[in-house]
Parts: structure tokens; sequence; C-alpha cells
């Protein structure tokens, strides 16, 4: 059997080197190790003490209470609460394996291995129980043998009325996979295969239309992760496993170079296409890479704000619409910016780019850096809208899908400052740090406070010469030919090569020094739409001003199931301040502070005058305020109008919120799980980018009451719609028998049904509401639902 793999791994190293494939293309990039770099500091190193701290003040033991309890084990500890308790039990635990792997492999703290360990320990334990299988989904065994005999049910976020198993399950095959990978555990390497086996079994009797099926409901990164444990044990099954894996339905579109990511979960499509470029890596598929580039060239292009994130209230919002996120307290997502620079990473490292990077670079200052409070705390949302504020987790209430990626994030910071191809060394982030290259004998040390200054220095040192090159990257926010660079103070003549790097080849001597100086300018960048806002951006470092913290609802989350939505009241956006003036004049409506670093003032005519006090810093220093990223602007003979729009707008807004009890988003994810979706053969899609839901059974959800002012139900449907018969019953009292005829036409139309009086008399505090096909119908579809006084 051993000589068997080894014979596997070496057709597979003899195709990727003929292929020119995973790791062999001429422009590929390979990255240091995570333990060869070690960070200095900075507010990058400040980062990395915090979620250190924060990691450590979990008990692994209240993490493994669902891998314990499945397994048929006594739990040492109750489980956690929130998002571990209510169906995604376990997520957590696999999210933790891959931190502490980061944070082992980036300080060498002890105790953080002694937890790897430690955990690695009791998933064995439970797998010993369980036939190669692990996992806290709640009764997963027994989801797990009906998708063996292919009983297959499955929705955006819901697999057999479970809650993403596979998602759940894909952190767990990460977790062990970094374990082995990154700190080096060479148990986790068995325990990875005992579960790729488990997987491999369990899906082998399905076929192609059933797995797509099942592919329905989001289910991670499980195609990239199978790619990897082909590597790592160089079995070729994994595979063709994870190309089964591998989502047909966002793969299609992608392989034509259309974009119909429009109304689609954002997190739940990123993973898949770091997946296809994992497996084009692997085995040379032109038409996946090109795929997975494309994908990556229109969220970046085309659904990206400043500071990197994407995506309103978790989906996709119209490329040429972005007035949602403006005005939704549930901004970009930290999971997005996680996944969108894993991606990024596997592009870079293939195709040498300086695109990949500058994304890389602005995403990691402006958004992973901002995402957690300098004293602990995770953000989920970065809302964009004027006023609005962030919220953070609570270490033993909140774990959200942001807090598992969270805890990696801010332990690998160093993944990417230095890459290498063959013997020449790449520097590709300006981050205070100290690279160890073993192999060859080298040390560098970057020394610098950029960005509040504009240089970088960097010490070699060797045990004897050596010759190579030393390749620099020219940030796309470096004008012309302005970067300079000397070594050990004699000037250099550089130019950029196609890639935008500089390079230096020499024999470097013990002691040389290179000094880099890379002028900064700033620039007013509108939204991908053109639309008149316009964020401020300093070189790679975005700009914003705090506001104040009045009528703000916690910073920190409560640990009810929607604490991770900054809740409190919105600003109204015509009292935002607005720059009166053309959009090519803008980057002058801003100066620099004499003697202040990275701090700006406004320059330009701003509405209200009073907001002229703003100083613009980076906004990875704003923490615990309201803030401003985004700033309207308008001609001065516009401004009277764009503040009448904007008002009218809010007041329809403010009182539609004034009168909503409670809310859903039919065929959202994050809003159905909120609200305890349950129902059976229903479906849900898009239409006119709204999300709807319907069912030839039923669906329902939870609303909740708890202040006992709910008077009617208020339903939106599609006008067109005819030919439906269906019941809404709340707490099983028949509310209408509805009958959709088209009457309406082609629009969105509202009914206000109200409440039986039992139920306006009683005022449950939760009220479910179920939508019931009659017999031979549909019922629905239904694209909002609100609980109003």
């Amino acid at each position: 059997m051993e000589r068997l793999q080894l014979y596997r791994l070496f057709l597979i190293i003899i195709f990727l080197h003929f292929s020119g494939a995973g790791g062999y293309a001429q422009n590929r990039q390979t990255a240091f190790p995570l333990s060869a770099v070690r960070l200095s500091e900075s507010p990058f190193k400040a980062a990395e003490q915090t979620d250190l701290r924060y990691m450590l003040s979990l008990d692994p033991n209240r993490l493994l209470a669902p891998f314990l309890k499945e397994a048929g084990l006594e739990p040492k500890a109750k489980s956690y609460g929130n998002w571990e308790n209510t169906g995604l039990d376990g997520h957590i635990g696999g999210h933790y394996l891959s931190a502490l792997s980061n944070m082992y492999a980036a300080t060498g703290d002890t105790e953080v291995r002694r937890r790897l360990n430690y955990m690695i320990d009791e998933l064995e334990r439970c797998q010993q129980r369980q036939n190669g299988y692990i996992g806290g989904i709640p009764g997963g065994n027994a989801l797990w043998k009906d998708i063996a005999a292919g009983k297959i049910e499955a929705g955006g976020f819901s697999l057999n009325g479970k809650w993403v198993p596979w998602y759940n399950l894909h952190k767990l095959f990460a977790g062990l996979a970094d374990a082995y990978r990154i700190a080096g555990v060479v148990k986790a390497k068995s325990m990875l295969t005992g579960l790729s086996n488990w997987c491999l079994k369990l899906v082998s009797g399905l076929n192609d239309v059933q797995m797509q099926r099942m592919l329905r409901c989001e289910h991670g990164g499980m195609n990239e992760v199978l790619a990897e444990v082909a590597v790592i044990t160089g079995d070729d099954r994994y595979l063709q496993l994870a190309k089964k894996f591998s989502d047909q339905m966002i793969l299609n579109p992608l392989l034509q170079q259309r974009d119909s990511l429009t109304g689609l979960h954002a997190n739940t499509q990123i993973p898949k296409v770091i997946g296809f470029m994992r497996i084009a890596a692997l085995t040379g598929n032109k038409d996946w890479e090109a795929a997975a580039g494309f994908f990556w060239q229109t969220v970046v292009k085309n659904r990206t704000v400043s500071f990197g994130g994407n995506s309103v209230r978790e989906h996709f919002n119209p490329v040429h619409d972005f007035s949602s996120m403006l005005e939704s307290r549930e901004g970009p997502e930290t999971c997005n910016s996680y996944n969108m620079l894993k991606l990024s990473k596997l592009l870079f490292l293939q195709h040498l780019s300086v695109t990949y990077m500058d994304y890389y670079e602005r995403t990691v200052y402006n958004h992973i850096l901002s995402s957690q409070n300098p004293e602990g705390g995770f953000v989920y949302f970065t809302p964009i809208r004027p006023g609005h504020y962030r919220v953070y987790s609570k270490a033993q209430e909140d774990f959200w899908c942001c807090v598992g990626s969270g805890l990696e994030n801010h332990g690998k910071y160093g993944e990417l400052i230095y890459t290498h191809r063959g013997d020449d060394l790449y520097i590709n982030l300006f981050i205070p740090s100290v690279l160890t290259w073993k192999e060859k004998g080298i040390r560098l040390t970057q020394e610098t406070r950029f960005p509040y200054e504009e240089t970088t220095r960097f010490i070699l040192e060797t045990k004897q010469p050596e010759r190579f090159r030393l390749y620099i990257r020219k940030p796309g926010w470096v004008r012309g030919n302005m970067l300079r660079l000397s070594v050990n103070g004699k000037m250099q003549q550089v130019t950029a090569d196609s890639s935008s790097y500089v390079f230096i080849e020499r024999l470097w001597a013990p002691g040389d020094e290179v000094a880099v100086r890379l002028p900064m300018s700033t620039e007013a960048e509108q939204l991908p739409d053109h639309s008149s806002w316009v964020s401020f951006i300093h070189g790679p470092v975005v700009l914003a001003a705090t506001l104040d913290t009045a009528d703000i609802t916690g910073f920190y989350a409560d640990g009810s199931r929607s604490g991770h939505i900054a809740s409190g009241a919105l600003l109204p956006l015509q009292d935002a301040p607005v720059f009166v003036a053309p959009v090519r004049a803008l980057k002058q409506a801003i100066e620099p502070v004499k003697g202040q670093p990275m701090q700006f003032r406004i320059a330009g005519t701003v509405y209200p005058g009073h907001y002229r006090q703003l100083r613009l810093v980076p906004f990875y220093t704003i923490h615990n305020s309201r803030y401003i990223v985004y700033w309207p602007f308008t001609s001065r003979e516009g401004l009277r109008q764009k503040q009448e729009q904007l008002a009218i707008r809010e007041a329809a807004s403010a009182s539609l919120e004034r009168q909503t009890i409670d809310h859903v988003l039919p065929g959202e994810q994050q809003p159905e799980a909120d609200h305890q979706f349950r129902g059976q053969a229903t479906e849900s899609g898009i239409h006119n980018e709204r999300h709807w839901r319907h069912a030839t059974g039923w669906f329902s959800y939870d609303l909740r009451n708890e202040k006992k002012g709910a008077k009617k139900l208020r339903v939106m449907y599609w006008g067109a719609d005819k030919g439906r018969r269906f019941d809404i019953r709340v707490n099983n009292v028949l509310l209408a028998a509805v009958v959709l005829d088209g009457a309406a036409g082609e629009r969105f139309t509202e009914v206000d049904y109200d409440l039986p009086l039992s139920i306006r008399t009683e005022q449950p505090p939760v009220l479910n509401v179920k939508f019931e096909a009659q017999a031979g119908s549909v019922a629905g579809g239904i694209f909002d639902l609100r609980l109003m006084k």
C-alpha cells in the first residue's frame, strides 16, 4: 500500500513538472512557510498579539463538546452558545485548528502548540469511534446515512434540514490540513486521510445529478481542501473527488466569461472559485484557471469597495447600483475578504502580477486590519453607510463565521510579505518583519514605519556572499518612475519589469542595506457604479473620519442570534457631510496636516459647514465610533436637489422601519437562518434582483414580537405571478387563503393582512408564519415579509 501511494505521488509530480502546473509554471512564485517570517513592531504585530490573547481565552473543551457528543463520548465542558449550539455546532472548532496552526507557525508560542496537540488528540478519540468520520453537526450520523442513500433535499443553506453541514465540515477538513501543513502535526495527516476516505465512500454511490443537487447547499471550500488532500497524500482519488465537489452552476457561466453573480450569496461562491483555481493549478486546466481569473476580475473591479470588501447583507449587489450597500447597516462581510485574499494569493503565486498584490495589500490594510478591535473582538459587517458603525464579538458569547475566519486572519500576516522563485527573492509588502531563508542561509530584516513614512529599509545577513536577484514590488499607487532605490547608500538605476517589480542582481555581502522610497499620493475613488460617492485613499491606505458615539446600541455583541448586526439608530443620509465640488477636483478637497503623518484636514467646500473640523485618518485606526468612509459629492447647483432626494428616500425608509417589528428577506441565507426557516418541497431564487422563496409543500419563519405590538403581516409578491393558491397561517391559525391571479402585472406589490383578533389580543413573543400550498399548486413566491405595528 505504501509503495502504491509513493508511485501515485511520483506520477503526480512528473505530471505537474511537464504540464507547467502546480509550481513549475514560468512565473510561479513559492511562498515561504509562515514559520520563516516574524513580524516586528507595527499595527500588524499588535493585531497578531490581540488575536493570540483572544484565542487563548477560549476553552478548547467547550469547542470540542459538539464533536464528543456526536461521537457518543462525554463532553468535558458545556458547548459554547450562539452559532455553536443552534445548528452550526463545531464550525469554530475547525477554524480554531487553522488559527492555532497559523499562530504557532507565526510566533512559536508553546501554549498555542499545546492546545493544538490537545485538540488533535481529542478529535482522534472521536474519529476512532466513527469509522473515519469526525463532526459536530447535530444528528450528523443520520444525515450522512440519508445522503449516502441518495436522499437529498438541498436549498441555499439547508441540506436535509441541517444548516450547511458540508460548510461546517469543511472547516474541520481545512483545520486538519493546516495542522499538518503549517504546524507540522504529523498525526493530523492520518486523521485527514481517514476523514477524506469516509467522504470518498459516502458519495461514491451518488451520480452527477445527485452531487450537483447536494451542492446547491453552501459547502465552503470542499473542492479546494480535497485538492489539497491529493497533494498531501499523493493520491489522485482525492483530486477526482475535488472535481466531483465542484459546483457546475457557478462554474459554467464563469467558463463563458459571464458575470451571473448579482443576488448570489457572496461567501458561498468565493470558496468554490478558490477550489477551481487550486484544481486548475494541479491539473493544468487553463479553462478553469481562466474562470477563476475572470471571477476575481469582475468581483474586484466591479463589486468591491475601496477597503477591499464586497456584498450587502452577504449577497452580491448589482454592479450598476450600490445604493443598497450605501443604505444598509449590513455592509461587506469579513469572511468574503478572507476568502478573496486566499484566491488572490493563488492567482499571484501562479501569475506574478502586481495587480493581485495591489488588491491583497489594500484589503489586508483596510478591511482585515480594521476588522479586529485593538481590545479584542471581530467584525462581521463593515457598513459603508455614512455615520454608521461596526459591532465586535465577545470571546465567550459570539461564534459567527467571521469569528472563525477572524481567528485565522490576524495570525497569517506574514504569508506573502516575501516569496521566491528559485534563488531569487521577492519583496511584496512593506511590513516590518524578519525573513529567515534557511535553505539559502539568508536573513533579511525589513525596517519601516510605512505608511507613516514613505520609506522602507532592508538589511541582508548571509553566511557568505550570495549572487541572486532581489525583486521589489512597485505598487500601482506609486506614480510613474518615482520609486527610488539605493544599495549601501548609493542610488541605483532601476526600471520595473513587465510584472511591475524592480530588481537588483549582484553578489550580496553580509550587512548589505537596501533603501526604498515609496512616494504616496492622495486619490478620490468613486464607487464601481460611478455614482456620486467618493472615498479617499492615500497610497494603499483608505482614509475615514470619526463622527460620534450617539444613539449606539452596543459596540460589542450580546450573544443573540443577530447580535452581529449594528442595530442602533441610522444617521439620516441627508445629514451626512457632502463635498460640493466636481469629481475631478475632489482629491484636492483634503490636504495633509503638517507634522502629523496620515492625518488630513478638509480643504474643500463641505456642507454642512461644521463638518470642516473633521480629520481623515487611516480607517484601520478607527474603532468604537460612528465613521464615514464614503462621502457624497455634488455641484453647488445640485446640492439642494440632492439633499431633497436623500431626505425623501430616508423619510420613507425611516417610516417603514418605525412600523416594522421584524423583517425576513425570503431566499437570503442569514435572514432565513435568523428566523428559523423550515420547509418541505421548497425552492428559492432571484427575480428582478430580489430574492424569493416558494414551495409546492410549505415553508415557515419564526418572527419576533418581544414588545408585543404586532397588528398585521405585510407580504411582497411579484404582480404577474398567477395560478398560485396557498394558505398563510400564523401560529397555526388561518390568516388568509391567497390566490395570485397576475392582475397586478410586471411589478412588485405588497399586501397587508390583519392578524387574527386572538393573536392581536394575546401578543405571543414569537409568531410562526407558514406558507402552505394548496393541493396541486404553489405557495409564493414571497419576496419580502414584515411583521408590522
